[in-house]
């Protein structure tokens, strides 16, 4: 283990006796892993590893989408991997790019912060996986990116039912505000899950980077992985808008239902002030003597009234 700088900590992994061990320093055939480098990380990667450092810089961008490259012996495959990020209210799902740089001793892992996909290999969840095929270490990389995918789908899967069960009981903002989260996370998914099919479908054609035949096995699975994570986003974005659209449509006829009852109410209620307003006036009315009648008179309109708009379906 390398301490550069004195601050962070790159961290070399290799497998031996088939199991992917952690080492103390960098040694030929080993995974050296790089989270959020410092400028003394960088440049040893550069100068020490012999990383390309436009790839470095690649890796290291945040809109930087997903592709493949290869340049002075150095081959570079940027995939987006899904991550979560907690906020002070909501959990938020989103993608970051991670960056594999493959060179002629080592494969280079870099990304711009934390995440499941490489920690849990470095825990040794990922079996019969080896750091001297650097290209089947690289596609069992993507594939747990893959699984992790469809992890994180379940997740949003389980979220969305619990804000629609919350919205049957009580339509409240935040709960529209936390479906808009989910539909904005998926969204995130899709673009980044497509992007990384289309990285792939190239790197099967073999042109920059040469695969052999077990590699291509291992890809096609990758691939398989990939379009089902790409089906079920699609298949979630889907459900999520025809939710929105009908919560959409209820809540424009409540509020449709709630003023044709305001506008009933406000008609009965105006009938005693046209009746007072008829016998205000200083004119020849029937029963003009009796201060009961127009008492009697507006309740009798206001029932009638009442029963005609009942009738009518308005109240």
């Amino acid at each position: 283990m390398a301490v550069l700088g004195g601050v962070f900590l790159i961290t070399y992994f290799k497998t031996i006796n088939s199991k992917l061990t952690q080492l103390d320093f960098c040694q030929k055939d080993c995974w050296v892993n790089c989270v959020e480098p410092t400028e003394s990380e960088a440049r040893y990667l550069v100068e020490n590893l012999g990383v390309e450092i436009d790839f470095l810089k690649a890796a290291l961008d945040p809109e930087e989408s997903s592709h493949i490259d290869s340049e002075n012996g150095n081959e570079l495959i940027i995939v987006d991997i899904p991550v979560i990020k907690k906020t002070d209210k909501d959990i938020v799902y989103s993608t970051i790019p991670l960056g594999i740089i493959i060179t002629r001793d080592h494969i280079v892992t870099v990304s711009l912060s934390k995440n499941m996909v490489i920690e849990e290999v470095a825990k040794g969840f990922v079996k019969n996986i080896s750091t001297r095929s650097k290209i089947q270490f690289a596609l069992n990389l993507i594939l747990r990116t893959a699984v992790k995918y469809l992890q994180y789908l379940k997740q949003i899967d389980k979220i969305s039912d619990n804000v629609e069960r919350d919205l049957k009981k009580s339509m409240k903002n935040k709960d529209f505000m936390q479906f808009l989260e989910v539909e904005k996370s998926l969204v995130y998914f899709s673009s980044s899950l497509k992007a990384n099919e289309s990285t792939l479908g190239k790197l099967m054609r073999g042109r920059l980077i040469k695969l052999h035949e077990e590699d291509k096995e291992l890809l096609e699975d990758v691939l398989i992985e990939i379009r089902q994570a790409i089906e079920m986003t699609t298949i979630q974005i889907n459900i999520l808008s025809s939710t929105m659209e009908a919560f959409a449509s209820i809540i424009s006829n409540n509020l449709n239902i709630v003023m044709k009852i305001l506008a009933s109410i406000t008609l009965i209620i105006s009938v005693p002030t046209v009746v007072s307003g008829f016998y205000g006036m200083n004119t020849e009315l029937p029963f003009a003597d009796a201060p009961w009648f127009p008492w009697v008179l507006s309740l009798v309109l206001m029932v009638i009234s009442y029963f005609i708009l009942k009738k009518k379906d308005m109240m």
